[in-house]
C-alpha cells in the first residue's frame, strides 16, 4: 500500500507543479511585494503555518494572521484551506478584499468554491478525492496538508529567489 501511495503522491506533486507553474510565479511575486507576509491556515493546514514559522528554514518575515484589523494594503496574506468552498476561509477572503489586502489562496477548486475567485492568485491543490482505492470502491488517503506544504515550498523557493535578486 505504501508503494501505491508513494506513486500517487508523486503524481499529485507533478500535477500541481505542471498545472500551477505560472501561479507559483505570480503568487510569489505578489507575496514578495508586501511589507509583511501573513499566513493563515484552516484545520489541517495549520501545518503550513508551523512550517513557515517554526521549521528549519522559516519564511523570512512571516507571521501568523490572527486579526485583520491592523492589515494594510502594503501587507500580503497567504491563505490555505482544504477546499475553495470553506466558509471560514471565504469570510476571511472577503475581509481581506474589503480592506484592499492582496492575497494568495491555496485550496482544491470545487463547485461553488468562491475562494479561488476572491484571491488575487489561487493555486489549486488538485486533490478532489483520496489517492488509494479500498475494496468497496471508495477512496482514502487524502494528503491535503502534504500537498499544501509542497505548494508552500514552491512559493517559498521562488520568493527567496526574488529576494536574492535584489540583495
Amino acid at each position: 500500500m505504501l508503494k501505491m501511495f508513494t506513486t500517487q503522491l508523486t503524481g499529485l506533486f507533478k500535477r500541481i507543479a505542471e498545472k500551477e507553474e505560472f501561479s507559483f510565479e505570480d503568487g510569489a511575486r505578489l507575496l514578495a511585494q508586501g511589507q509583511t507576509i501573513y499566513l493563515l491556515g484552516f484545520k489541517e493546514m495549520k501545518a503550513v503555518e508551523f512550517e513557515a514559522l517554526e521549521g528549519a528554514e522559516p519564511l523570512r518575515g512571516a507571521h501568523v494572521l490572527t486579526n485583520a484589523d491592523d492589515l494594510t494594503s502594503a501587507d500580503r496574506v497567504l491563505l490555505f484551506s482544504r477546499n475553495a468552498d470553506d466558509v471560514e476561509a471565504i469570510e476571511w477572503a472577503m475581509r481581506l478584499q474589503e480592506k484592499g489586502v492582496p492575497f494568495v489562496a491555496v485550496s482544491t477548486v470545487v463547485p461553488d468554491g468562491k475562494l479561488a475567485d476572491l484571491a488575487d492568485v489561487h493555486l489549486n491543490l488538485q486533490l478532489t478525492k483520496g489517492l488509494l482505492p479500498d475494496d468497496f470502491g471508495n477512496r482514502y488517503g487524502y494528503p491535503a496538508s502534504m500537498a499544501a506544504l509542497f505548494i508552500y515550498y514552491g512559493l517559498k523557493f521562488t520568493i527567496d529567489e526574488i529576494f536574492a535578486e535584489y540583495e
